[in-house]
């Protein structure tokens, strides 16, 4: 651990941390090679507003948040709470969502002023004050009052545009994505209707890798929270006018960042989906499936899914006519694309559990009682829950992750 220097004074919350230490922002660059405020080091410590968290030979975490609305934000809650009562949430180097996974993220980063909170911080204040709001606040409501004005008809559409005004209005969510931090570095990530690719949003860019990257200068955050939350049928597409960005494309695909150069935009307008469509796991930015290995950059990093999406129930006593057998096909095909991105994580887990752990609602096997099995069955929505409801799905979450082996042989 670093000797702390002369400072400007603690972050409030962190001065208690365990391997935390308060050191001059100036110095701690110099020490350990950090090239930003917020930015990474590029030894094995992490500086957080003025912290420089000392990890030794820890290995670094990389969580992937699934969708699957707000059953979907509870459950991970109760992931969460798992690693920070182990004191682990420090280690988290990269956080890739999607759907309610990024509602979550973007909720618990704004509440602590777009940084994220230490171990002791989550259990203190943010769990207690994310179970809350997640049991009173609407954001469908606030959609709908959004409608008000009149300027705003134009959004009965693309009615993620209306989910983002709601997110600012009752979430009171006015940061940019350029407030993002670098540490962890996060990715919320949506489906571009035009292409069929992820549509990814980071601090420093946004975009896919065929029609490239731009800056998101003065991007909201609620935007791109909406955008990886516009389920299809539920919430019309976020619609974001491409022409006002720069563009850049890399000159061909897993080539580096170093090689972009600009390019016109392909379509004037973008419509942007919720990332489940594509991947609802968010679980592409740090794993390759073809080959079975960590994305660059993450082959010593222990990477983490946690997957609240909807688990598909056995039977089919639909009438010829109904319209609910459409949704039967697409949850289907969900679970469908589902497998086929788990089964090479799997592998990847037995070939070595020391890089990875992958935890399901609905393993280890549902239980019997009426209980644990409405958590595991909530339906996917944004309405609030009953405390009830939140503790079952959350404590599901926290079951699902202190019963994991591979988890818990994570140091």
């Amino acid at each position: 651990m670093l000797t702390p220097v002369e400072g400007d004074g603690p972050v409030q919350g962190l001065e208690h941390e365990p391997n935390i230490e308060f050191v001059n922002p100036t110095r701690c660059r110099e020490v350990a090679g950090i090239d930003s405020h917020r930015g990474r080091c590029s030894r094995s410590e992490c500086y957080v507003g003025g912290y420089v968290l000392t990890t030794g030979n820890s290995q670094p975490l990389a969580i992937a948040l699934s969708g699957g609305g707000i059953r979907a934000m509870a459950f991970h809650l109760g992931v969460l709470k798992c690693l920070a009562e182990r004191g682990l949430l420090e280690r988290i180097s990269k956080l890739s969502s999607v759907s309610g996974g990024s509602l979550l993220v973007g909720l618990i980063l704004h509440q602590h002023g777009m940084r994220w909170p230490s171990s002791n911080e989550f259990l203190d204040d943010t769990y207690p004050s994310m179970r809350e709001r997640l049991c009173t606040d609407n954001l469908l409501i606030g959609a709908l009052k959004t409608l008000i004005n009149p300027c705003n008809w134009r959004f009965l559409v693309s009615r993620a545009n209306l989910l983002a005004k709601a997110i600012e209005s009752v979430w009171g969510i006015s940061d940019k994505v350029s407030d993002l931090p670098s540490f962890p570095e996060v990715s919320l990530n949506g489906t571009t209707a035009e292409n069929g690719k992820r549509f990814r949003f980071k601090n420093d860019s946004m975009g896919d890798y065929t029609l490239g990257y731009a800056k998101p200068e003065g991007f909201r955050l609620a935007d791109a929270m909406a955008m990886s939350a516009a389920v299809p049928g539920v919430f019309g597409p976020l619609a974001i006018d491409a022409s006002s960005f720069k563009w850049e494309r890399r000159t061909s695909y897993g080539a580096s960042m170093e090689t972009l150069q600009p390019v016109p935009a392909n379509f004037s307008k973008l419509h942007l989906y919720d990332g489940g469509v594509y991947d609802n796991l968010g679980l592409e930015p740090l794993f390759d499936c073809a080959t079975q290995e960590p994305k660059e950059g993450l082959k010593d990093c222990f990477i983490l899914v946690s997957d609240a999406g909807a688990v598909l129930t056995n039977g089919f006593d639909l009438a010829p006519f109904s319209l609910m057998r459409f949704k039967r096909m697409s949850d289907i095909q969900g679970d469908q694309i589902r497998s086929l991105r788990v089964r090479p994580f799997w592998k990847f887990i037995k070939r070595d559990p020391s890089h990875g752990a992958y935890l399901y609602i609905a393993e280890p096997d549902v239980p019997t009682d009426k209980t644990s099995s409405h958590a595991v069955y909530f339906r996917t929505t944004l309405l609030p829950l009953t405390e009830h409801d939140f503790d079952a799905i959350s404590g599901r979450g926290y079951l699902v992750a202190t019963s994991n082996a591979q988890l818990n042989a994570y140091r």
